[in-house]
């Protein structure tokens, strides 16, 4: 009976094997580009044709026969739009019909009027627009990405690449015409690595303009990707990827070897003394199969009874620690509650044995590579920080709390019991904690665009965010902001709103970070006083960083702040050394004041930024800073003004001067800048 049930886990294991093998690939997004020059007007003539041509690029997706390549074009003269999508060579047809019908849906309401836009995934990308674009190397718009890591030999491995790369331009642009022009090759890098290399040209292209587009893409390689570990150049035409692990899939590309030829079984008539007359060597022949069949039933039944009691002694292993880190975070919300500014409600209430998200060490440690020097990303206020990849190959950040650091364990619990409480798509999501062996760990959705500093302040990296983007984080942390302060079952003051408390998803899309020094207010409770002040100079409320007051207004007046930074490019923090002492919300009212207030707007945004929207932002700006908690706006009203552009804002007053050097933290400066948790890996456009 205990054989039998063995036997049924394994098929049943087996079955479930083929059906998360056979489940559909996840489709990745990487970029979209919204082509601003030329738009149309909505429900126009060009909108029908533009939903026709996307119905028919989604339509044709299906088909067998087009190698994963498909243009059209949709109306006549000034109104007709033309499109096409490529799928990577190596997708099946259901992953490119999954990822076709994706990019049809999310480019409409990315560029919801533009007259040209495209959109890249791992998998395919899409494009369409009001010129003809067919047939013809095209080599805008181009998108560069770019693996984080770099090469150890860097010589060899550069020679290698480039020598791969037209290896497989050779193989791809010599298929015949209307096959697939696509090659991926792998080769030997070290004893230990591989290189792998992806190239592909759209059919359409002639083996010529194939050769000379990859060359082309060749060309930018030192632009992108020199001494990276991986990396890709993408134009409409054509494209490249390398990587210093597999990520196409291999059975596609390279065709399984056919079973060895066996020689066929020939019936003989039995022989005197076989086993057709009972007698003789066939009977022991007989016993002989028997037995080995047999004795191969009784190992794999062993074998299976050890794997069986193995698994038994691992879940419960796994249990018994997950019970040990239970009883460590209930301990430890005991102790944070001692001698500093959180009550016992605050945190100790809100701790529970039953969601509490706990993550082994041992996963930890194999997912980080045991906290390598290569997967660190940074450090953060109480610890390192560090890029993971779980089993299932989702990427991870995980911050590990010092061992000193005894304000950190007050973070470190405040942070467990907030996030793991709070969901909204702009708040950054907590995924799990660890306490084991003394570690204390939180491991967060991985951002790979890192933080809003990063990409506004850096001086190649603020192209990456024209208006309409930079507009898009402003309502985006807005957004999160008002459902910590009003949507939340708990009201939360976040008391560290700062650009790199902004983190960027794949997408762009900003998620508040850091709740290491929030607050929790009862339903009725409006602001609380603290002698322990913390949070960044630059974005305190005056009330907060000379009394200790803090409410949702003093929140609102760092968002205030942060409006204006993302509008001028500019940090507040250190502003005054520039601009005659004053700070970046005292210069813009007077740029205000004066009728000047573009002047404070990037140079960044002077093709791609609205005037009205610019100025009504800058308004909303100054009236989050205002010196009277009073005066302020609270973070509905913000949402409200910057959806609307027929309310009329109430006129603001100067706003308090500079508080000048103040140190905030507790037993460290103020103006400390806590390092984000994610590396760059993004993409960077190429102007035309």
């Amino acid at each position: 009976m205990l054989a039998l049930k063995f036997s049924i886990f394994l098929l049943s294991f087996a079955a479930l094997m083929t059906i998360n093998i056979t489940e559909a690939q996840e489709i990745n997004y990487r970029y979209h580009l919204c082509q601003n020059t030329t738009t149309f007007v909505r429900n126009s003539t060009y909108q029908a044709n533009l939903k026709i041509l996307l119905s028919s690029l989604a339509f044709n997706a299906t088909r067998n026969d087009i190698n994963g390549f498909y243009n059209a074009s949709a109306g006549q003269d000034i109104d007709e739009v033309y499109g096409l999508f490529l799928c990577r060579g190596d997708v099946s047809v259901q992953v490119c019909l999954k990822c076709v019908k994706l990019a049809t849906n999310n480019i409409v309401e990315l560029c919801p009027i533009e007259k040209g836009a495209t959109i890249w995934y791992d998998e395919c990308f899409l494009l369409y627009s009001n010129s003809y674009n067919f047939s013809s190397l095209n080599q805008w718009p181009v998108l560069y990405m770019w693996n984080p890591y770099d090469i150890t030999v860097d010589v060899q491995f550069n020679q290698l690449l480039v020598k791969t790369i037209s290896d497989a331009a050779n193989v791809a642009a010599n298929a015949p015409s209307g096959e697939k022009k696509f090659e991926a090759k792998r080769v030997n890098y070290t004893w230990l690595e591989y290189l792998y290399v992806l190239v592909q040209c759209t059919p359409d292209l002639s083996k010529d303009d194939c050769n000379r587009c990859l060359n082309l893409t060749l060309s930018k390689l030192p632009i992108c990707c020199n001494n990276k570990k991986g990396g890709r150049v993408i134009f409409p035409s054509c494209n490249f990827r390398f990587e210093n692990f597999s990520f196409y899939n291999v059975p596609a590309v390279v065709p399984m070897s056919p079973p060895p030829l066996s020689t066929p079984d020939v019936l003989l008539p039995p022989s005197p003394g076989s086993i057709a007359d009972g007698k003789g060597d066939g009977s022991k022949s007989m016993w002989i199969k028997v037995g080995a069949g047999l004795s191969a039933v009784i190992v794999v039944l062993f074998f299976s009874a050890c794997t069986y009691i193995m698994r038994t002694r691992t879940n419960l292993r796994t249990e018994e620690i997950g019970n040990i880190q239970e009883d460590q975070l209930l301990h430890l919300a005991g102790r944070a509650t001692v001698g500093d500014d959180y009550s016992d409600k605050d945190i100790q209430g809100e701790v529970t044995s039953q969601d509490l998200p706990l993550i082994r060490l041992d996963v930890i440690n194999e997912a980080t590579k045991q906290f390598s020097d290569e997967n660190k990303l940074g450090q953060g206020g109480f610890g390192p920080v560090y890029r993971g990849t779980l089993e299932d190959g989702k990427e991870v950040a995980v911050k590990r709390l010092s061992r000193t650091s005894g304000q950190g364990q007050r973070e470190f619990l405040n942070e467990v019991v907030l996030i793991a409480r709070l969901q909204h798509r702009n708040l950054v999501r907590l995924l799990g904690c660890c306490l084991e062996k003394n570690e204390k760990l939180l491991i967060y959705e991985y951002m790979p665009n890192k933080s809003l500093d990063v990409i506004l302040f850096g001086s190649r990296n603020g192209v990456l965010l024209d208006w309409q983007r930079r507009l898009s984080i402003i309502n985006g942390i807005a957004r999160g902001l008002m459902y910590l302060h009003e949507d939340s079952r708990l009201r939360i003051i976040h008391r560290d709103l700062k650009t790199s408390n902004i983190l960027l998803d794949y997408e762009m899309n900003p998620k508040i970070s850091d709740f290491g020094m929030a607050r929790i207010f009862d339903g009725n409770q409006s602001e609380a006083n603290t002698n322990r002040i913390v949070g960044t100079y630059g974005y305190m409320a005056p009330e907060y960083a000379m009394a200790g007051l803090f409410s949702v207004k003093s929140d609102v007046f760092s968002f205030g702040v942060l409006l204006l930074e993302i509008i001028s490019g500019k940090k507040n923090v250190g502003f005054h050394l520039s601009e005659e002492g004053e700070s970046l919300y005292t210069f813009a009212w007077k740029l205000w004041s004066d009728g000047q207030g573009l002047e404070l707007m990037d140079p960044m945004l002077e093709k791609s930024s609205v005037a009205t929207e610019v100025l009504r932002c800058i308004h909303i700006g100054l009236l989050c800073v205002q010196e009277d908690p009073a005066d302020r706006p609270t973070m509905s009203s913000v949402l409200h003004m910057l959806a609307s552009d027929t309310i009329t804002l109430p006129i603001p007053k100067q706003p308090a001067f500079s508080i000048g050097r103040f140190v905030a933290m507790e037993g460290q400066s103020s103006n400390q800048e806590v390092c984000s948790v994610n590396e760059l890996t993004f993409t960077v456009l190429s102007a035309r």
